[in-house]
């Protein structure tokens, strides 16, 4: 387990001169894919760990305790038993669980037990706009509930308005009230315009104390995207360089089938190493991936593509 970020003073001078060359991001992203090519136990390999890597979530209107428990179900058995059985491996679980504040008790009953963490959105998620007190009234609602990880989201106007000083103090101001909970800043990527803006506000996520950077909340038009993540990443590379400390990263929304989890996983080996890609650097929030990814994981084991049915996510 690395060493939680305990943030830096608001440093300006560390990103005001960053600008993004947004044809040439995209073109390093396009190229990763075929960068690495993974097949049959390779591939089933980097599966298996895109599995214990994801937040499987449900932010769902008409959530119920009894949906998230058969969520939590599905997270403390992701894949089939018999399939882990014949590939040599005894237990595998999802990183986390993630859901409303007021989902929090029910999926802690549910995943009792099992060291599975219970993530919870919170700060006016998805967009954010309530007052400050309220969103921190939030976070310490799901901590109260029994919330081990705390999904925040950013004022995108303050990004938009490069306001970063106003953005660290904000950000800062829910670190504090997260406490010993790991806190991820959704920085709502598709909708800060510029890769230029998504790097800035990466620096300043880390610098006011963020344990992981995470793209999109799955609400916004343009969610994860590699050119995207890509530039997060070399935000994350330069603040480790300049601090020692390792911060995660959670790409989220539009990631559906197993092919997207090979290419951030390359993504994140290329860019930052192999000692990225596990649980506490790396998550994935996901709900439909993992159905594809099992999919993929029994035609491997099989010989043959399952029926869906046996494929529930609950």
């Amino acid at each position: 387990m690395p060493t939680r970020n305990p943030g830096t003073d608001f440093r300006l001078d560390w990103f005001e001169g960053v600008t993004v060359n947004t044809p040439a991001a995209e073109r390093r992203a396009a190229s990763l894919p075929g960068r690495r090519s993974l097949k049959k136990e390779w591939q089933a390999a980097w599966l298996l760990n895109a599995v214990r890597c994801i937040d499987l979530t449900t932010l769902a209107g008409d959530d119920t305790p009894d949906r998230v428990a058969r969520l939590c179900a599905k997270a403390r058995q992701p894949v089939d038993a018999g399939d882990l059985a014949l590939m040599g491996v005894e237990q595998l679980t999802t990183g986390a669980v993630c859901v409303y504040p007021t989902m929090v008790a029910a999926a802690k009953r549910a995943l009792e037990g099992t060291g599975v963490p219970v993530a919870s959105v919170a700060t006016g998620f998805p967009a954010g706009l309530m007052p400050l007190d309220l969103r921190l009234a939030e976070i310490r609602y799901a901590l109260d509930q029994g919330a081990d990880e705390i999904d925040i989201v950013i004022s995108r106007a303050h990004a938009l308005r490069g306001e970063w000083a106003a953005l660290y103090d904000e950000i800062c101001a829910m670190r504090e009230a997260c406490g010993p909970a790991l806190m991820k800043a959704i920085l709502a990527t598709g909708e800060l315009k510029t890769l230029t803006n998504v790097a800035r506000a990466s620096h300043v996520a880390m610098q006011a104390g963020a344990d992981f950077i995470k793209t999109s909340t799955g609400k916004e038009p343009v969610n994860a995207t590699l050119p995207m993540s890509l530039v997060m990443l070399r935000a994350i590379r330069d603040y480790r360089d300049r601090t020692g400390f390792a911060v995660g990263f959670k790409p989220a929304g539009g990631l559906k089938t197993a092919k997207d989890a090979l290419n951030w996983q390359v993504l994140m080996a290329e860019e930052l190493g192999r000692d990225w890609l596990r649980p506490d650097l790396f998550r994935i929030g996901a709900s439909s991936l993992l159905g594809d990814i099992e999919r993929q994981i029994s035609h491997f084991v099989t010989g043959r593509y399952a029926s869906a049915h046996r494929l529930a996510a609950g």
